[in-house]
C-alpha cells in the first residue's frame, strides 16, 4: 500500500486538520469528526447537515460554505459518522428555523441520522430527513437495503442549501431535495478497485481487461463484471441503464461525469462528450455539464455519471450562488 499519510489510524483527523489550515472560512473540529460555516449559526435559516464516511472526498465538508451545507460530519473512511458527531454539528448550526438532514441511503448511515433526528428533538430541534437513494445499478447491495446513494447527494445538497440561503422555510427545502432525488439517478463503472489504509488491502479484485459496471462509492461490487471496453462503451452502458430507469427523451438535463478518484481529468473530459453526444442522440438536452471528482472512492479509477430531469426552478437554484471550498460561482 502506497499512500500520501502518515498512519492510517490518523488519516481523517490529519486530513480535517490540512482542510482547516486550507480553508479559514470553516470551523474545522478534527477531533469530533465535525466541519461547519464560520458564520453559523444563521438565525431564521435552515441548517443543512450531511455526512458519511470518509474517503468520498469533497463529499461532503468540500461542500460546506455559502449555498450548500452548513455543517457535515466525517466519519472513518468508509463508515457512518456517529449520532454523537451528527447532534454536535446539528445544534451547531441551528438557527432557530429547524436543520435539514441530507443522508446517503446506507445502512449504516440510515440507523445513525435516525438516531441523531431523535436526539435532536429532545433538543427541540425540529427535523426533517431527506434520503439519497439516486443509483439504478443495483436494488439492494452489501451496505444498502434498496438503492445506493451516490453522485447525486451534490445535486441535493446544492439545489437544497440555495433554497435555504434565500430563506425558506425547513418543509419548502425538505421538498425541493426529495423532489432533486426523485428526478436523479446515477450509474458507476469501476476500471480498478481502491484500497481503504486501514485494511491496506484493495475492496475487490479486477483481471487486467476487466471492468465492474454499476459499483457503489465504497467499493463495494457491481452489477456486472464484463471486458474493459472504451470509454464510449462505459458511457453507453451507464446512460442505458439510467435511461431505461428514468427515459431521458425530451428533458433538459443537468450531467456530471464524476470521476471516482484515481482517474485522470483528461479522461473524464473524454467521457463526458462520449456522454454529451449519447444524449443528444436520445432526445435530452444537457443544459448544465459538470465534470470533475466531486463524489470519489479513494483511488478508484473509472467513472459514474449522474443526471437531473432539471425544471426551470430547479436551474435557478443551480445557478445561484455557492462558495465551499469544492464547488464555486456566482460571488
Amino acid at each position: 500500500m502506497r499512500k500520501l499519510i502518515n498512519a492510517p489510524a490518523d488519516v481523517v483527523s490529519d486530513a480535517l486538520r490540512g482542510l482547516a489550515a486550507a480553508h479559514p472560512s470553516l470551523r474545522v473540529d478534527a477531533a469530533s469528526g465535525t466541519v461547519r460555516r464560520a458564520d453559523a449559526p444563521r438565525p431564521g435559516k435552515v441548517g443543512l447537515v450531511s455526512g458519511g464516511g470518509s474517503g468520498h472526498e469533497p463529499l461532503h465538508a468540500g461542500f460546506v460554505g455559502h449555498g450548500m451545507l452548513d455543517a457535515a460530519c466525517a466519519g472513518e473512511v468508509f463508515t457512518s459518522p456517529v449520532p454523537d458527531q451528527i447532534i454536535a454539528a446539528a445544534m451547531a448550526v441551528h438557527g432557530g428555523a429547524g436543520v435539514l438532514l441530507i443522508v446517503k441511503n446506507y445502512t449504516g448511515d440510515i440507523l445513525n441520522f435516525r438516531m441523531a433526528a431523535e436526539l435532536a428533538e429532545d433538543e427541540d430541534i425540529e427535523v426533517a430527513t431527506v434520503v439519497v437513494d439516486d443509483d439504478v445499478a443495483v436494488e439492494d447491495s452489501t451496505f444498502t437495503a434498496g438503492r445506493r446513494g451516490t453522485g447525486a447527494t451534490l445535486f441535493v445538497e446544492k439545489i437544497a442549501g440555495a433554497l435555504a440561503e434565500e430563506g425558506a422555510d425547513l418543509g419548502a427545502v425538505a421538498a425541493a431535495a426529495r423532489e432533486v432525488n426523485e428526478r436523479s439517478r446515477s450509474f458507476g463503472v469501476a476500471l480498478s478497485p481502491c484500497t481503504v489504509p486501514a485494511s491496506g488491502e484493495p475492496t475487490f479484485e479486477l483481471g487486467p481487461d476487466e471492468m465492474e459496471l454499476g459499483i457503489g462509492i465504497h467499493g463495494e461490487p457491481g452489477r456486472e463484471r464484463v471486458k474493459a471496453g472504451t470509454a464510449a462503451e462505459i458511457v453507453d452502458a451507464s446512460l442505458s441503464a439510467i435511461d431505461a430507469d428514468m427515459p431521458v427523451a425530451g428533458a433538459e438535463l443537468l450531467v456530471l461525469v464524476n470521476g471516482m478518484g484515481g482517474t485522470p481529468l483528461i479522461e473524464q473530459y473524454v467521457a463526458y462528450a462520449a456522454a454529451a453526444q449519447w444524449l443528444e442522440g436520445h432526445g435530452a438536452s444537457v443544459v448544465r455539464p459538470l465534470v470533475g471528482p466531486f463524489v470519489t472512492s479513494l483511488e478508484m479509477a473509472g467513472c459514474m455519471i449522474s443526471v437531473c430531469r432539471l425544471t426551470p426552478e430547479l436551474t435557478r437554484l443551480w445557478d445561484a450562488p455557492v462558495q465551499t471550498p469544492a464547488l464555486r460561482w456566482g460571488r
